[in-house]
């Protein structure tokens, strides 16, 4: 039996549908009060329960030989840092905690290329064992880096457990959009008039699962992976959404000085909205950062082989169009 934290979100569905279709048994452990509605119609184990309530989380490994552990929380906003500290790093304590005592066999921990300190441009991000959350930018940032040092630790300690970098995650199967997310929708239903210059290095969600079922497979007990994709700016991605659409893309780029200027107030208007702000200053910090990096290791040492971005949107446009045309979510359907 496998358990997945964090099942219901863009990766853990994902994933849950992948192990499903290589036959695993699968329990997914979602929140007390979540409508599991990425999981609906498919053949998995819900279990209610908190990687912060180590009782529940304790008794969601029972029995359990894999973890994947991909609950956290995503914020490229503002404030937010005590709940980051809360589910993140203390969440991530109990579950290196919880598989000691249960003698879980292999821990998977989804971490993010943001736990790695920033290079200088020019410089390419690779693996390494030293993380330092005050030298990262942003809450979520130093939450990841923080958590990835106690995974480090726990292999130390004789934990059997291997730890994922992913890049920038987009692909089908978003049932809540993430920012990414959102710019797509936005740009299909004609309400992307501009756009910000920059760009990142951004990989398909189904990519990042086959990245951890390969690590689970073949990864080394205590290190870690990357797994990116392809660097692309926002312009090129919307160049792209306009061949596959027929949309035509924005012309209109947002000036990046503005765009700083204006940030703060943004993201604290879309707050009183209840709605994602279409940039922050994290956001926009990212996009002019430098993410350079190389996906080489896991190439070499697990078979990982991401998929062109084309094929990724084309795939993403469809997905989301398929939705809108049924009413609803279709959730057992599978894109390969």
């Amino acid at each position: 039996m496998i358990l997945v934290t964090g099942a219901t979100g863009h990766i853990g569905n994902t994933l849950v549908r992948a192990l499903i279709q290589r036959n695993e048994k699968v329990r997914a452990l979602i929140l007390p009060d979540e409508d599991p509605i990425s999981l609906r119609g498919l053949p998995v184990e819900l279990v209610r329960g908190d990687v912060t309530d180590y009782s529940s989380l304790y008794a969601a490994c029972e029995g359990i030989k894999i973890v994947y552990h991909i609950a956290g929380i995503i914020s490229i906003g503002i404030g937010k840092r005590r709940l980051l500290q809360h589910v993140n790093v203390e969440g991530s304590r109990n579950v290196i905690r919880a598989c000691k005592e249960q003698q879980v066999k292999r821990l998977i921990y989804t971490s993010s290329i943001h736990a790695f300190t920033e290079l200088p441009d020019g410089q390419v991000i690779t693996e390494t064992k030293e993380f330092h959350p005050e030298q990262v930018v942003g809450n979520y940032a130093k939450s990841k880096a923080m958590a990835t040092n106690l995974m480090l630790e726990a292999a130390q300690e004789g934990l059997d457990v291997v730890i994922l970098h992913p890049t920038g995650v987009i692909g089908p199967y978003e049932f809540t959009p993430s920012h990414m997310g959102q710019l797509i929708r936005d740009f299909m239903n004609g309400k992307l008039y501009a756009y910000i210059n920059g760009g990142y290095d951004f990989v398909d969600v189904r990519d990042i699962v086959e990245g951890l079922i390969l690590a689970c497979e073949k990864g080394r007990s205590g290190e870690n992976y990357i797994l990116s994709g392809q660097q692309i700016t926002i312009q090129q991605i919307l160049l792209y959404l306009e061949e596959i659409t027929g949309i035509k893309a924005p012309t209109v780029r947002f000036p990046i000085w503005l765009a700083q200027a204006t940030a703060l107030l943004s993201e604290l208007y879309y707050k009183l909205l209840r709605q994602k702000p279409l940039y922050t200053a994290y956001s926009i910090h990212t996009l002019r950062s430098n993410s350079q990096t190389t996906h080489e290791k896991a190439t070499r040492e697990l078979g990982y082989a991401p998929r062109p971005i084309q094929e990724t949107l084309r795939d993403t446009v469809a997905w989301i169009k398929r939705q809108e045309v049924r009413g609803g979510f279709t959730h057992n359907e599978d894109i390969s």
